[in-house]
Formats: structure tokens, sequence, C-alpha cells
């Protein structure tokens, strides 16, 4: 697998969607990960992140032009203990609830599915990083129709144990713009992690489709203590 640019990834597609990386700084002593939105209808652009405890959540902007919050008002980050969740979905809450109750990260996931918003189908996306004892390691998940099919659900799990400083995994709902919208293919792409925060929240930023961008949430966490650096960055503002 070649290692890509993920500056070059956003700015090459005009709508990927809603997207998770998770990787490892540079210099080896962050766990990182960056969550972030898009939207296509003026429902999906009136949003914003807002802290909620050790995580986030979605809002209206405009609580006027919320129209359908089904499926653009969740909590894209939760923590449990020493696991940070990140998904696009409301699947956060699934996720947590089952590692609480000791289910597995896959496992947690086995009753959801994609979203059902035909015929687009949007894939549910999903991060767990788990930091203990000075050690790191995170999984991501994807669950996708079949090929457009919704009669059947393909579901993907990718773990990555001891992370290689400077290196993550980007995942994303979309390949590009379409009617209807194509699902991500393939495994998480290999990209570059830097060590300073506010540098990569500004590449992310600046690299997002400036007419669908909505929001973007960007964390570095300390492996040695598991103290956090966070940034949230709204369109709407």
């Amino acid at each position: 697998m070649k290692m890509l640019s993920l500056e070059q990834e956003l700015q090459g597609n005009s709508y990927p969607g809603r997207g998770i990386v998770i990787g490892k700084s540079a210099d080896g002593t962050k766990a990182v990960t960056a969550y972030f939105i898009m939207g296509r209808s003026e429902n999906s652009r009136n949003r914003v992140f807002v802290e909620e405890g050790k995580g986030i959540r979605t809002e209206a902007f405009d609580p006027s032009k919320l129209v359908d919050p089904s499926l653009i008002i969740y909590a894209p980050v939760r923590v449990l203990g020493n696991k940070t969740i990140v998904t696009n979905g409301d699947q956060t809450d699934t996720i947590y609830d089952g590692m609480d109750k000791q289910l597995t990260f896959e496992q947690s996931l086995r009753c959801r599915e994609f979203e059902p918003d035909a015929p687009n189908y949007t894939p549910r996306i999903s991060g767990i990083m788990h930091i203990e004892n000075g050690q790191y390691n995170y999984a991501m998940s994807i669950l996708k129709s079949n090929n457009g099919n919704p009669d059947a659900c393909n579901r993907y799990t990718f773990a990555y144990e001891n992370p290689v400083a400077g290196e993550g995994h980007f995942i994303h709902t979309y390949m590009g713009d379409g009617n209807p919208l194509p699902s991500f293919e393939g495994e998480p792409k290999w990209v570059s992690i830097p060590d300073d925060i506010d540098e990569f929240k500004d590449m992310l930023w600046a690299s997002l489709n400036e007419e669908n961008k909505v929001s973007l949430f960007v964390r570095f966490i300390n492996i040695a203590d598991g103290t956090y650096e966070t940034r949230i960055v709204n369109k709407n503002n």
C-alpha cells in the first residue's frame, strides 16, 4: 500500500462526506484522531460541533431550520474509560453501550447496518482508540450496502496494533460526489500524521471543499497519561 497525502486526498474529492482519521503523531507520543462532516442540503449544512463531556455532539446552528434530525444530530465522539469512540452517526452510543457490557468493538456493531437513506445507503464508519499503560492501538469499521443493494450488509473491521509514529488511516463515506453517492471502497487509506495539532487542523480544514465543509474535530491524546488537547472548527460561527 502506498502512503497517501491526506491533503491531496481531500483536495481531490469535492465530497468525501464524513471522514475519520486515526493514527499516531510523528514523535510517537500522541494518539491522534480527526472527524469531519460535510453537507449538500441545507439541513446537513445547518450544524455545528459542540463539546459534551469528554466528547462532542452535533447540534443545529439555526434550530428553526432543522427539518429531520434523525441522521444529522448525534454524538460523534464519546469516551469510555481509556477508550475513545469516533463515528459518523448514533452508532457511537451503540458501541459505547456494547463495550460497557464487555462486548468487543465488532460485536457491538453487529446490531447496526448502513444508514437508511435510500438511494445512497450511506456507510456507517466507526473508530475506536484504546490507550492503556502507555500502549496504544486502534480499529476502524465500515458497514455498507452490498454495492448499493440494501438487502445485504457488508461488514469490515480493520485493527491496527502498535501503530507506527507518523502514520495513520483515513476512512470516509463517499468516493466522491454523485447521485446516488458512491460508497467508500477498500481498506482505510494509509496517511501521514504530523506532530502539531494546529498544523494538522489547519491543513484538514483548508483541504476540505469550501462549499460543502461543515465542521471539524481534532484531538491529540498523550499516550503516557491520557491527557488531551481538542480543536473544533465550525463553518457556522
